[in-house]
Order: structure tokens, then C-alpha cells, then sequence
């Protein structure tokens, strides 16, 4: 644990060598959908490789970048890429940005995904605000010695996304005319995607999306006493009884089509945090 926190300090004082004011809110954008950090202002951007400790993201679609700046009058960090567990990094890894956003000073964190729809309810374009996850990985990233600086060695898990933000992301959405559903992420680790008979599984146990992100990001935010808000793009239907074939690129041509709905929806929240 004494290896994290310096290795969370080399790059939290990396980074703020580099800006000249303290963000508040971090942005982790997902598949297709970092376009918004093309709106923060004023912006500087950081490689990832370039950041002591930092893993690389290797995913298609990803810039792979941190871009600092400011978003309708509120200082943002946003990764402009996500690291996934199966890239092969461990669940520490996956969330040290976290870390890192929460020694910067961020205290409200947006999680964003591209997800397949479980629920029969939704179609592919819907936003859907989490309510609850199910980790369904088979690991946890605070297994492991606990600092208590950082957190509970048994954080409670029970409003891991924060109630109050999403009442306020559900109000947001209303007055720009934008539908969005709510739900229970389902959180895998990937890459394949899921069988039918998984799939089905998975939405008997009560989820209502299905993803391979998100869920460590969530836990290590709550382990920080963070405020949580996440939002899935549904960019195609998992259903197991009625399953298609899925390519990764019908994945992100789903979440380009929705970017506009999408980014209108976050710079509006964060306006209003």
C-alpha cells in the first residue's frame, strides 16, 4: 500500500506541474465517446504514457490522453480513454486514475460506458443512468492491504452512485428533452462478448445492461468517499434469447450516433454541480 500512495504522488505531482488550477469534477469517457474533451476550454493535455505509472490504453477508439481545463465554468479532468481489465492490468491498475483524480481534488466523478441492453424495454441509442451494478468480474480492486487515508478497509457499497445525482441527472435530462432510462450495470471482464445463455443469467439476477468497465472505477470512487454519477449508452441489444452476432465497430458506429444526446447531457450536469 505504501508503493501506491507514492506511486500516486509521483504522478498526482506530475500532473500538477503541468495545470494551473485544481479540478473538481473527473470525466471518464468511454468507447465512442470521448468527443466531449474536445469542449473542456483552455485545455491541457497529457499523454498517458507520459504520466509516471500510468498504463496505456490500448483499446480502438480510445485517445488516450488527460485533458484538464474548463467546462461551462467548472474545472474538469477527463480521461479521454479508459484502461479495462482485459488488457491484462490488474484491478489496481485499471483505477489508479481514480486514485490519482481524488489526490488532484476531484470529489465528483461521471463514468460513462458503452453497454449492451439486457432489458427488453431499451434500444440501441437509449442513455441509461445507473442505479446499481453487479460486479460480476470475479475480482475487486481493494483486495489487498488497506490504507485508511484512503479508505475503509469494508466501504459500504450501498449508494455507490450517488442518489442525489441521480435525481439530478434524471431532472437535467428532462429540461433538455432527453429520455433516458435507469438500470443495473452488469459489469464482466471481457473481451468476448457474452453467450446467450450468460446473458440470460445475467438479466434473471437482476441486470439491466451489460458491460466490461465501470464497476472497479465505482467501487475505488465509494472506497474515496467520492460522489458517483454513471451513464451507459446502450449501443446494442444482448438479449439471450434473441442474440445477434457483435462487432466492436457496431459498438462504437452506435455511440457516434448518440454523442450528440450524450454530451449535451454531461456538460449539463456538470454545469449544475
Amino acid at each position: 500500500m505504501g508503493q501506491l500512495l507514492q506511486r500516486m504522488n509521483e504522478a498526482t505531482m506530475h500532473i500538477q506541474s503541468l495545470i494551473s488550477s485544481q479540478p473538481r469534477i473527473g470525466l471518464i469517457l468511454g468507447s465512442g465517446l470521448g468527443e466531449l474533451a474536445d469542449d473542456i476550454e483552455d485545455a491541457v493535455r497529457i499523454p498517458y504514457e507520459s504520466i509516471p505509472h500510468f498504463p496505456v490504453s490500448t483499446v480502438e477508439g480510445h485517445a488516450g490522453q488527460l485533458v484538464i481545463g474548463r467546462l461551462h465554468d467548472q474545472t474538469v479532468i477527463a480521461m479521454q480513454g479508459r484502461f479495462h481489465y482485459y488488457e491484462g492490468y490488474t484491478m489496481q491498475e485499471v483505477t489508479f486514475p481514480v486514485r490519482v483524480m481524488k489526490a488532484l481534488g476531484v470529489d465528483h466523478l461521471i463514468v460513462t460506458n458503452a453497454c449492451g441492453g439486457m432489458n427488453p424495454e431499451f434500444e440501441p441509442g437509449d442513455l441509461m443512468l445507473i442505479r446499481d451494478h453487479l460486479n460480476m468480474t470475479g475480482a475487486n480492486p481493494l483486495i489487498g492491504e488497506n490504507d485508511s487515508t484512503l479508505g475503509p478497509r469494508f466501504p459500504d457499497m450501498s449508494r455507490a452512485y450517488t442518489p442525489d445525482l441521480l435525481e439530478l441527472v434524471r431532472e437535467t435530462a428532462q429540461s433538455l428533452g432527453i429520455n433516458v432510462k435507469q438500470g443495473v450495470y452488469a459489469g464482466i471482464t471481457g473481451p468476448s462478448y457474452m453467450t446467450p445463455a450468460e446473458l440470460t443469467m445475467l438479466r434473471l439476477m437482476g441486470g439491466d445492461a451489460v458491460g466490461m468497465s465501470t464497476v472497479p472505477e465505482a467501487i475505488v470512487a465509494s472506497h474515496m468517499s467520492m460522489k458517483v454519477i454513471g451513464i451507459s449508452c446502450v449501443t446494442d441489444m444482448a438479449i439471450g434469447e434473441h442474440l445477434e452476432p457483435l462487432s466492436h465497430e457496431q459498438v462504437i458506429e452506435v455511440a457516434n450516433r448518440t454523442k450528440p444526446r450524450f454530451i449535451s447531457l454531461v456538460k449539463a450536469v456538470v454545469q449544475r454541480l
